[in-house]
């Protein structure tokens, strides 16, 4: 089965356009502030933090998110959505085999969701913990590699 958010991309270029829109309006009337203080270096500090803040939490949310079970191995791949095509800054990526899966969890934060996927290592004496960032995925498609990952550790269960 194969899952991925592709279609996420223009939502996520059109918010970082809003946002630019709301900053740019906001530094120029900031003249509705006054009530707050006459110091405009303190409102445009204002105005700048919550943009910044913002900026920074749609940066950490938007992360292309890419699952692959077809065949005999697993591929898990995260990467930035934005400038992945031109650099791999982002990237994150495990690929084992079906066998190795011990265990996952799905996390569901105020508006960060998160897979942790649990794997024997190579040696099948250590546990190893990745985790993925499945903010922008589809419930429609969270719950289909819930499914699969189950499938996958109810056979790896039947065959021990």
């Amino acid at each position: 089965m194969r899952a991925n958010n592709s279609k996420v991309k223009n939502t996520i270029i059109s918010v970082y356009f809003v946002l630019i829109v709301f900053a740019i309006l906001s530094a120029t009337i900031f003249n509705a502030f006054s009530e707050v203080t006459t110091n405009p270096f303190l409102v445009s500090a204002i105005i700048m933090i919550a943009f910044v803040i913002l900026f920074i939490l749609v940066y950490i949310i938007s992360k292309f998110f890419e699952y692959d079970s077809d065949g005999v191995k697993v591929v898990l791949l995260n990467r930035g959505l934005l400038l992945s095509d031109y650099f791999n800054y982002r990237e994150h990526k495990i690929e084992f085999n079906k066998v190795q899966l011990l265990a996952f969890r799905f996390r569901n934060f105020l508006i960060y969701k998160r897979l942790t996927v649990y794997i024997v290592g190579n040696n099948s004496s250590k546990q190893k913990k990745y985790s993925f960032n499945v903010s922008l995925v589809s419930k429609k498609k969270r719950r289909y590699v819930r499914q699969s990952l189950s499938k996958m550790i109810k056979n790896n269960r039947n065959n021990s």
